[in-house]
């Protein structure tokens, strides 16, 4: 059976069966591999089967010139192989075939008896011998190509034709797409002799899927059979190339093979292709070459540079390529019809006359003005040595890098390195591949910026190149490295520009705070900088963040630090002029000072940011960044989603599991879930990074003692809780960190010792952090302390305390805290005995807590209503309005259709992440399930808070801003 051709073959075979008695005609038309060949052998297979006479011949452009070439083809072995009682065969008229088709090929032409073509007896005779064939039984004649025919059988053809009608003669003939016929004239008087016409297109869909399934045994994936029908056009020989390699590969029919189709196209397809190239003209080969080297729908001029000729004879050989069904030409561009055909013809280009082709591509885009981009596509071809090679690479480059393509900007810088280059060239080429490469590998990038540093000479690039070295280092857990290279910088940079040496001095002193070797040392050099120092100069901003870091650490003026943090803000927290983790220290500290929502709002536009730029390590370390602003706010699922999407993306660059920001955000993870109640996960987690036992005296693990010991509090181990919050203490202490709501150790310590039935020391503690935080003067650590004493203090004293920690957190950012408070003060009301009171504070509590995933506070406030004599139906006490901004777009995208799996995938989350959103979508909303999703976010009203335009809006900034990179 031939596959995808059923129908035409189904047809043919019905005019065979309805022509049986007198002559049938049948001309098949196809453009170039199109199943012409195919289809015609199987007409005749069925011929012979059905007991008919078949001859059959097929035509050969190499044989034009041979007089009745294709009438010797069909009916010389015949007449040769005539047995005595077959004389009358040849008989009478038919006599004068007799010469002609047992004469010798090399000499048939001398038969011919006129300048102009055969004689009339030869062609009555071959006329006669037809119609004695077709008197015996019924003669079908099979001729392939007849395009290629020489004169005189197509001579012999058109008298058959025009004579045979009332005979059982059949004839069925194959023409495709041919430059030059061999006689055009004559050829255009027989195709109208056909009485049936059958037009083979490429195969459809389905038939491509049929194919598909008789070779491979499968029909494969939408997407496999997607891709095989674009990668060959339908074209049945290319496709059956193509399904046939693919098998042998062992490949399955997948997804993953559509991706990469083309790899599959096997070498014999060019070769194939290569000889209807040549039968298409002097430079169709040429032309063809080109366009598949240079790959898409090249210009015509560009194709005419790339191969040296006039471009008139580019345009023939291309209108002569598009009679051929091998191209496509579009106004002044062409290309081939298939992606097949341009990667055969590519991979039968030798390596010489490829490159030469990129060249003369490049050479000519380059006079022309045209986009770096778009000529390094051939530079990157070009051969050692060419001068203006390595400029385009690097321009070329830093093109990729502003849209984002980093992986891109690696291939172009790594092959511009293998030029023979000065070392100032070579220095900045060498700082670029390492800016580049920090997206996929930190370890390659450090590498690669540390031989550009000490190759450069020039301040400026020096200065970029050690911040770039360092940050890598700081990524790669090498502080001591790091610190190293900026002081070393630093040093060298000071006499000859002060205002760079400062730049560096300021990353310089913020990442030796990080540590507890180094931070004595950079603290003295940290009291001693100014503003002043660095007005009108590129260290104002960065100097600005690190004031204000250190107003917010030394717990100084709360406004003065806003201030200073905002000046040093206005680029946002990845400006691309001054990147540096100084600015994200800023925004992470924002809430200490009481303005957790506009951290959250630089925190927004840095993970837009970093998706557009494309850096993947910039991208993680911004949504850990906002992850523990999410933490800070209360919004505990945001805070989940944030951590989970940062340490997938740590880990998909190579950073270590134990490197500072996957413990940052391993940190952030461990917060959400113990405010979930999901204290086993926590715990797991925790012991999968080696973070249950002694830490070192990173900056990052002061946090992580205070975490772990909220998870131990929770799981009821109270002393290692205490001992955990103390060690966080000492830790903050020795590095002078005076601010109380930076890590609230003493509250946290004060609530472990008052469950642990020492109230006295509990008192002591929560009386001392109250104290700094009325001092410090934010709203949120004053309700934090106020909680802690009203626990420690208990009676009528503790209630009014509460009732004021409630008051204070009411309308601040700190929902989380809010909520916290509000419980507390509910279960104590309870216990006095005061029940319509507590069920108001409590309901209260499950409303601030519930929406954003706080489940242990919500459970607790929820065991106090049942315990007051409440019977709640919804873990909820609001409608449609407690949807969290998570959770409404969760919800849209499950009203759209898209299952959990594949919202999860969207927004880069945790399955198990997506479903607690729907789950309390669903309890807020009061339905079900999915069904009714759509009608009660319809009603809702609700903007999505996550637009573009608001979350431009949150951000301030200055006029001017720096351009993104």
């Amino acid at each position: 059976m031939l596959i995808g051709r059923d129908r035409e073959l189904d047809a043919l075979a019905e005019l065979l069966r309805q022509d049986a008695a007198q002559g049938a005609f049948v001309l098949i038309q196809g453009e170039f591999r199109t199943g012409k060949t195919a289809l015609l052998r199987e007409v005749l297979g069925w011929a012979r089967q059905n007991g008919d006479t078949v001859v059959s011949a097929w035509a050969d452009p190499s044989e034009t010139g041979a007089e009745f070439g294709v009438v010797c083809q069909l009916f010389q072995p015949l007449v040769l192989g005539a047995t005595d009682g077959a004389e009358s065969l040849l008989a009478g008229p038919a006599a004068r075939a007799t010469e002609v088709l047992c004469s010798d090929p090399s000499v048939s032409a001398s038969l011919s008896e006129s300048a102009e073509g055969p004689t009339t007896a030869t062609l009555t005779g071959l006329y006669w011998l037809a119609a004695q064939l077709a008197a015996r039984r019924r003669l079908v004649i099979g001729i392939d190509d007849l395009q290629w025919a020489d004169r005189a059988s197509l001579l012999w053809l058109r008298c058959l034709l025009r004579r045979a009608g009332d005979l059982p003669v059949t004839v069925v003939a194959t023409v495709g797409p041919a430059q030059a016929p061999a006689d055009r004239d004559v050829l255009g008087q027989l195709a109208p002799l056909f009485r049936h016409r059958i037009a083979l297109t490429a195969l459809d869909g389905a038939a491509v899927t049929a194919v598909t399934e008789e070779v491979l045994g499968v029909p494969g994936d939408v997407h496999f059979r997607d891709a095989v029908h674009t990668a060959t056009g339908g074209n049945p020989f290319l496709l059956h190339a193509l399904l046939r390699t693919i098998k042998a590969s062992g490949n399955g029919p997948d997804t993953e093979a559509a991706a990469q189709i083309t790899r599959f196209v096997p070498a014999d397809v060019g070769r194939a292709l290569h000889l209807h190239v040549q039968a298409a003209g002097p430079h169709a080969q040429s032309v063809a070459q080109a366009v598949a080297v240079l790959g898409g729908t090249p210009a015509l001029d560009l194709v005419a540079g790339a191969t040296g000729l006039p471009e008139p004879a580019v345009q023939d050989a291309v209108h002569a390529l598009e009679r051929a069904g091998l191209m496509r030409r579009t106004g002044h561009t062409a290309a081939f019809v298939c992606p097949v055909i341009r990667v055969a013809l590519a991979n039968d280009v030798l390596p010489s006359v490829r490159q030469e082709v990129h060249v003369r591509a490049a050479e000519l885009m380059l006079g022309h003005g045209m986009p770096a981009e778009q000529v390094a596509v051939h530079a990157l071809h070009a051969p050692l040595g060419l001068v203006w090679v390595p400029d385009v690479l690097r321009r070329a480059a830093a093109e990729t890098v502003r849209k984002g393509a980093t992986d891109r900007a690696v291939v172009l810088l790594r092959r511009a390195l293998r030029e023979p280059l000065a070392d100032d060239v070579r220095a900045t080429l060498l700082i670029g591949l390492g800016e580049a490469g920090l997206a996929t590998s930190v370890a390659e990038a450090a590498r690669d910026l540390r031989r550009g540093l000490d190759l450069s000479r020039e301040p400026g690039e020096r200065a970029c190149a050690a911040r770039r070295l360092a940050g890598a280092l700081f990524a790669l857990d090498r502080y001591p490295e790091g610190l190293d290279v900026l002081e070393r910088t630093a040093d060298s940079l000071r006499e000859s520009d002060a205002a760079l040496a400062l730049r560096l001095e300021i990353d310089l002193v913020y990442a030796g705070l990080h540590d507890a070797a180094s931070a004595p040392g950079v603290l003295p050099r940290l009291m001693d900088l100014r503003i002043s120092d660095a007005v009108g100069t590129p260290a104002e901003r960065p100097l600005a963040a690190l004031l204000a870091l250190r107003a917010i650490v030394l717990g100084e003026s709360p406004a003065a630090a806003v201030a200073l943090a905002r000046q040093a803000l206005t680029h946002g927290m990845n400006p691309a002029d001054d990147e540096s983790f100084v600015y994200s220290g800023t925004v992470l500290f924002l809430g200490t000072a009481g303005e957790t929502d506009q951290a959250l709002g630089y925190a927004d536009a840095a993970v837009e940011e970093a998706r557009t730029r494309g850096s993947a390590f910039t991208l993680a370390h911004s949504r850990i960044i906002r992850a523990h602003v999410y933490g800070q706010l209360g919004r505990v699922l945001d805070c989940q989603a944030d951590a989970e999407a940062a340490l997938v993306k740590l880990g998909e660059i190579g950073v270590d599991p134990h490197h500072s920001h996957s413990v940052l955000a391993t940190a952030a993870l461990t917060d959400a879930l113990v405010k979930q109640g999901r204290l086993d996960e926590a715990q797991s987690l925790l012991e999968r990074v080696a973070l249950t036992a002694d830490l070192d005296g990173h900056w990052v693990n002061d946090y992580v003692h205070l975490v772990r010991g909220q998870l131990r509090a929770a799981q009821g181990r109270l002393a290692e809780a205490l001992t955990d919050f103390q060690e966080c203490g000492r830790r903050t202490e020795a590095r002078g960190m005076r601010c109380p709501w930076i890590y609230p150790w003493r509250s946290e310590a004060a609530l472990a010792r008052a469950a642990l039935g020492e109230h006295g020391e509990a008192r002591v503690l929560a009386a001392e952090e109250l104290a700094l935080a009325r001092r410090w003067g934010v709203p949120e650590a004053v309700g934090a302390a106020l909680r802690a004493l009203a626990l420690a203090t208990g009676g009528s004293q503790g209630l009014d305390l509460l009732r004021e920690a409630a008051r204070t957190l009411a309308g601040t950012p700190a929902r989380f805290r809010h909520a916290q408070a509000l419980g507390d003060l509910g279960a104590q009301l309870r216990r006095a005995g005061r029940t319509a009171e507590a069920r108001e504070c409590l309901k209260e509590a499950v409303t601030a807590a519930h929406p954003h995933g706080a489940a242990l506070v919500a459970d607790r406030a929820l065991d106090e209503l049942r315990a007051a004599g409440d019977r709640p139906r919804t873990r909820t006490f609001q409608g449609v309005g407690a949807l969290t901004p998570t959770e409404h777009r969760v919800a849209g995208l499950a009203a759209k259709g898209m299952t959990n799996r594949e919202i999860a995938q969207h927004l880069f989350v945790g399955l198990r992440t997506v479903e607690v959103h729907l789950t309390n979508a669903y309890g807020k909303l009061g339905i079900d399930g999915r069904r009714g999703l759509a009608e009660a976010l319809s009603a809702t009203g609700i903007q999505s808070p996550f637009s573009a335009a608001r979350l431009r809006a949150r951000v301030p900034r200055a006029t001017g801003s720096a351009p993104g990179s």
